[in-house]
């Protein structure tokens, strides 16, 4: 048999690692300062660019992106040439990959405390960045398909399956998702509105979660796991069975984050259906991963490597169970808009995506250096440490958001609301809170253990760069090979096998999108309702800046303990001009969708400058930037441009005139707040913020029948 010598690339295996212990630190370390900003908002330190609204995104992004993101690279380039033996298609490629990346995240980092973000959950990233993100995407694209096209390996192996529906899944949910009109070089408006705007972002944001914290670590999970454990998968039959029907489920679930809001019933039940069917496919992973341990638990016992993994997995079937039991409404209307859906979120990013993580980093990097770990108690301590960490931080979690949901819907014998001051239910929750920042503060311990344990390591050992191998020539196979099924057939070829899980992924999504994009009574426009004008625009844009959206939802749902709190709930055609939507998705403060003319200008200016002198216990962070900063009108002609372009009916020329009625509204806002004693001028931030929420659901307000007004 011929056999070919050449050599794995374990340079951009090490490069994505030191960027996943980097941006671990990083995106943690922000996430533990949101953990306690969220109840001492002075940790701020009067600065606007670390305000919890502007760096909760930098959280996320940095957890997801960077830390996971870099992790299920480092993953895949290491995995991906042992099991086609063969080197990368491009070390260039690679290396444009890795610092492509890498750039982005930098972005990231210094475009989110600037306030320059979109507010679309998971997608905050603006229009310039977005098209990096493309770019950077097909490098990995062609360097991965380039490697399987010149692979050794016959068949593929089932972790490149979920590699496959991974790159592809998350461009489509990518382009998709980012369609945006930009207005200058930091911000744009997505082209969708409001239910429309809503049912997309969360058919991406449902699937950036499977697609980028799951396939690609189930992938990992089939790979690393049975190398760790010493033992083959335990079931090929089951592994077919959970990628085809999880990657086809999991593109319908997106509307189970939208139940009981103003998207059409029919697609809330559809997502509610393909959720709970998702619990199957979910668990089969999770068993397949646990039955490959069969016979190796005392190896789990003494290895801390299994010991992460196994956890990892463990938290995984935790996440999947809860993802579909969230889905019935019955339970959605108890725990959406709470802390609970935070813990559930931290059980599957720490458990899940960071055990797992962390468990190939202490596999993989003694490999790589050709040496030992350098301390199997420090990795034993941080195991426990870790796990520790994910109890104390999920447990009161759950508690304050059962408690949260409780208080919200109590009412008294007489039938009013025990608890109308939704203050109460706040401060009700700050030890909670509390208990949840040491929680982070023990898991966020255990990475800096980890970060010290893999130096030491790397500082043992010699970089074997440039791996030798050898393997034998591949021999094309054209035709079906006698008694080969037809998924053996489909694992020979990666363009068809692509191809099929492309048109899996997207039958789901064309079913939800045709109707509700083409069907004009999924979304019933409202004769009342009007463009916002120029002054409500540009405070709308502040409260996009601001990150408002992350503690305040604007979406109040048909129940009793809503409607009796907030006012009437919120129609679909409401929203027919908001580019983007704002429903939000945790009430850490309360709604404002009925928020317009419930208080004069001058609370709303008293708030912003010390919302502790108006409410008394409140964990909001002062705002007083906005009372001394200009308002940048020099955007408005652009925005009013960009608007119209999508839709929005302003007039033929109107964007020539719109500063002067822009100044004449900001004018009279500050006579009636000078008339109050309050000294301030037309041109301060402060005045465009009151104006956009005065406005806020004022255009029905009141009427009953304005979901039954459309327009002709």
């Amino acid at each position: 048999m011929e056999m070919e010598k050449f050599s794995y690339d374990n340079k951009i295996v090490r490069n994505f690692a030191y960027a996943t212990m980097f941006w671990g630190i990083v995106g943690m370390l922000v996430g533990l300062l949101l953990a306690f900003q969220i109840y001492i908002p002075a940790l701020n330190f009067g600065m606007p660019y670390i305000t919890f609204g502007r760096i909760r995104p930098l959280h996320t992004n940095a957890v997801i992106f960077a830390f996971v993101g870099n992790a299920m690279f480092m993953g895949i380039y290491y995995s991906l040439q042992r099991l086609t033996k063969a080197r990368m298609y491009s070390d260039i490629l690679s290396k444009l990959h890795f610092w492509g990346w890498q750039l982005i995240i930098l972005s990231a980092a210094i475009t989110f405390p600037l306030g320059y973000n979109t507010t679309k959950e998971y997608a905050e990233l603006e229009w310039p960045i977005d098209i990096l993100i493309t770019i950077v995407w097909i490098i990995f694209a062609i360097n991965m398909f380039g490697t399987l096209v010149k692979r050794r390996e016959k068949h593929m192996y089932v972790a490149i399956w979920f590699y496959i529906s991974t790159v592809v899944t998350v461009a489509v949910l990518h382009i998709v998702n980012s369609v945006e009109i930009p207005v200058t070089l930091f911000k744009s408006y997505p082209v969708y509105a409001g239910v429309q705007d809503a049912l997309v972002q969360w058919w991406y944001g449902h699937n950036a979660v499977a697609f980028i914290l799951t396939t690609p670590f189930l992938g990992l999970m089939y790979y690393y796991l049975p190398k760790a454990a010493g033992r083959p998968v335990y079931s090929y039959k089951l592994s077919i069975v959970h990628f085809w029907s999880l990657i086809f489920l999991y593109i319908w679930a997106g509307p189970h984050h939208l139940l009981y809001t103003a998207l059409p019933d029919w697609a809330q039940s559809l997502g509610t259906v393909f959720s709970i069917m998702l619990f199957a496919p979910s668990w089969g992973g999770m068993i397949n991963g646990l039955l490959t341990l069969r016979g190796a638990w005392d190896k789990v016992r003494e290895d801390p490597i299994l010991k992460f993994m196994v956890v990892a997995v463990t938290a995984y079937g935790m996440a999947t169970f809860e993802g579909p039991m969230l889905s019935f409404k019955n339970v959605n209307a108890i725990a959406h808009y709470t802390d609970w859906i935070i813990a559930h979120v931290h059980i599957g990013a720490l458990g899940w995506n960071g055990f797992l993580t962390f468990g190939i980093l202490y596999w993989l990097i003694p490999r790589i250096y050709k040496t030992n770990l350098y301390s199997k108690k420090l990795a034993n301590l941080h195991f426990w440490i870790g796990t520790l960490g994910i109890v104390f931080y999920a447990v009161p979690l759950y508690w304050a958001g059962i408690t949260q949901s409780l208080m919200w819907k109590q009412f008294t014998p007489e039938g009013i609301l025990q608890y109308p001051n939704f203050l109460e239910t706040v401060t009700n929750i700050i030890p909670l809170y509390a208990i949840r920042s040491i929680g982070g503060t023990m898991y966020f311990s255990g990475i800096i253990l980890a970060a010290y344990n893999l130096v030491k390591t790397v500082k043992s050992g010699k970089l074997a760069a440039d791996e030798a191998a050898e393997a034998p020539a591949r021999k094309v196979i054209v035709g079906t090979i006698t008694g080969e099924t037809k998924h053996r057939w489909l694992e020979r070829k990666p363009a068809q096998f692509a191809l099929a899980a492309t048109v899996a992924i997207l039958i789901g999504g064309i079913i939800e999108f045709v109707p509700t994009f083409l069907v004009k009574s999924n979304v019933p426009t409202i004769s009342s309702v009007k463009p916002y004008s120029p002054l409500e625009l540009q405070g709308r844009d502040l409260y996009i800046r601001e990150g408002c959206n992350n503690c305040h939802t604007q979406m109040i749902r048909p129940f009793r303990s809503e409607t009796e709190r907030y006012g009437e709930y919120s129609k679909a055609g409401e929203f027919v001009y908001d580019h983007p939507y704002l429903w939000g998705s945790k009430r850490t403060g309360p709604d404002l969708h009925r928020e317009g003319k419930k208080y004069p200008n001058s609370w709303h200016y008293l708030h912003m400058q010390d919302p502790g002198q108006i409410s008394p216990g409140s964990i909001m962070p002062v705002y007083d930037w906005l009372l001394e900063n200009d308002l940048d009108i020099t955007t408005t002609e652009a925005k009013i441009n960009a608007l119209r372009s999508i839709g929005v009916p302003y007039p033929a020329g109107y964007e020539k005139i719109a500063n002067d009625d822009l100044m004449k509204q900001a004018q009279e806002i500050t006579a009636d707040l000078n008339k109050n004693g309050i000294p301030v001028t037309p041109e301060k931030e402060i005045v465009a913020m009151i104006a956009y929420l005065q406005r806020l659901g004022i255009d029905i307000k009141g009427d009953k029948t304005a979901d039954k007004k459309e327009v002709k």
